[in-house]
């Protein structure tokens, strides 16, 4: 049962097991086991990560592609959310009106992105791809009276979405579904074929296989994954605007996750956003705990100030790309 659920990608770590295990349990009782406004958010940023670190994960990970406009598509699930439900009633059929514009405007632009921009060398693609996320954050920016411009969007929701652990559930299952949907996706023979392109595009097309038609179907799919993901962020904060899904150091937080959880595993993308989303929102706190602890030392109250948190975070950083290179799950998995 379990491995028909995980499309025969088992952990084969124990720790890693226990791991998952405790982050979907931390996840599915968070209401229960975590009370308060602060802790129910956190919980489902953490979902909502796991997701867009996945559905980057398929392109970096498993197929070798590195595309800066992740952020973008994000972007458009959230702002297609937002429109959707600022010019129309709030009701479910402005989500599904919604989400499936920014689904075809996020196929339209990843097909052609992917289709002119595929055949170039990795370093010109990740170039081009910068340009287009940068062009469509200054759009965002410049049209507001579409998109509400630098102050973004506030919007309300159906009325069954405006108990917040109505919300959060249908945030956490949304997710769920459509990780265990990618984690299905990668195991498959397409999802074999992304591997063998990622290691050798060459060998692989002389093998019989249109790399550039295997690469922009990733490079689809990956982006209609990041723009379900930007519409449930946008559901869950009743908000959309560029510092919320634009921004480039999203972008930069993503690689950070998909770096320390481990690249080419689809598990890596719930171990780097766990740990990430949660260092990001509670390590100043531990910080300010462990600067009063210290008052008395030369030097450490200083260093433990938390306006220094983003320092300690670079560090912990750091210390897990030295001592896993393969990122976590790829650790545990050699152990």
């Amino acid at each position: 049962m379990i491995r028909a659920i995980l499309s025969g990608d088992l952990p084969r770590s124990r720790f890693l097991s226990f791991l998952l295990m405790a982050i979907f349990l931390c996840l599915a009782l968070a209401p229960l086991l975590f009370p308060g406004t602060r802790s129910l958010d956190v919980a489902a940023r953490v979902c909502v990560f796991i997701l867009l670190v996945a559905s980057y994960d398929l392109l970096l990970g498993y197929t070798g592609i590195v595309s800066f406009a992740h952020t973008m598509f994000f972007g458009i699930g959230g702002y297609g959310i937002g429109i959707a439900m600022a010019r129309m009633d709030p009701t479910w059929s402005a989500i599904a009106v919604g989400t499936a514009a920014a689904i075809l405007v996020s196929l339209a632009l990843s097909f052609v992105i992917g289709l002119f921009s595929l055949r170039v060398k990795a370093i010109f693609f990740a170039m081009i791809t910068l340009a287009v996320a940068s062009f469509f954050a200054i759009l965002a920016s410049q049209l507001s009276n579409l998109t509400g411009g630098e102050d973004g969007i506030t919007f309300k929701v159906p009325e069954a979405l405006r108990v917040r652990v109505t919300t959060y559930y249908v945030v956490f299952g949304s997710s769920l579904a459509l990780f265990l949907a990618l984690l299905r996706v990668v195991n498959s023979p397409f999802g074999r074929v992304l591997l063998a392109i990622r290691e050798n595009d060459f060998r692989t097309e002389a093998l019989g296989y249109r790399t550039v038609v295997y690469r922009t179907i990733a490079n689809c799919l990956g982006a209609v994954v990041a723009t379900l993901a930007g519409a449930l962020y946008a559901l869950w904060l009743r908000y959309t605007g560029p510092n919320t899904t634009l921004d480039f150091s999203i972008m930069i937080d993503i690689l950070l996750m998909v770096v320390i959880g481990g690249m080419g595993t689809m598990y890596g993308a719930v171990i780097g956003a766990t740990l990430f989303v949660v260092a990001q929102n509670y390590l100043q706190d531990l910080m300010k705990l462990a600067s009063a602890a210290t008052q008395g030392i030369p030097l450490l109250p200083n260093l433990l100030h938390p306006d220094r948190w983003l320092l300690w975070l670079g560090v912990l950083f750091i210390l897990c790309v030295y001592y896993f290179p393969t990122g976590i799950v790829g650790k545990l998995r050699s152990r």
